[in-house]
């Protein structure tokens, strides 16, 4: 299966968005609303067969010493092929490249992540994610997704 990953483009938003919130609709992830999805479309990372995309990912910064992976999604026939894990490396190594030390995510998915080198973390230990963007979050404080962390440099 040969793709390849990059940069998102603003024609990219409205099937990001589509990908997101079919995902979320069935408990695999949290929703993204469009107008976020726009306001970030700097952070995404996208696959495309043809025009279609089919994988997309975020990197999205935090803090001075902390950014998230978020929205990762890939389609059902594109899963189980390395994408998502291909994906993943694309925003350690744009991390590394911006030098951001700390690379986080919340996932429901918390097996995925600690196969490409997360490592299970109290969500209190990511207090500028709690305070700059869960607070606004339905499910706020009580969010049952994992926290995972990468720490660039200790697992290389």
């Amino acid at each position: 299966m040969e793709y390849s990953i990059e940069k998102a483009r603003i024609n990219d938003a409205s099937q990001i968005h589509k990908m997101v919130n079919h995902f979320a609709a069935n408990g695999k992830m949290l929703p993204r609303s469009l107008s976020e999805i726009y306001e970030n479309i700097r952070d995404y990372f996208v696959i495309r067969e043809n025009d279609k995309v089919v994988a997309c990912v975020a990197l999205h910064i935090s803090w001075d010493d902390l950014a998230e992976v978020k929205s990762l999604a890939v389609t059902e026939e594109y899963q189980k092929h390395g994408v998502g894990e291909n994906m993943v490396v694309e925003c350690l190594y744009e991390a590394r490249e911006l030098g951001i030390p700390n690379v986080f995510c919340l996932t429901y998915v918390p097996n995925f992540f600690a196969k490409c080198g997360f490592e299970m973390v109290d969500k209190r230990e990511l207090p500028h994610k709690v305070w700059g963007e869960c607070y606004r979050c339905p499910k706020f404080p009580d969010c049952d997704e994992s926290a995972l962390i990468y720490h660039i440099g200790k697992q290389e």
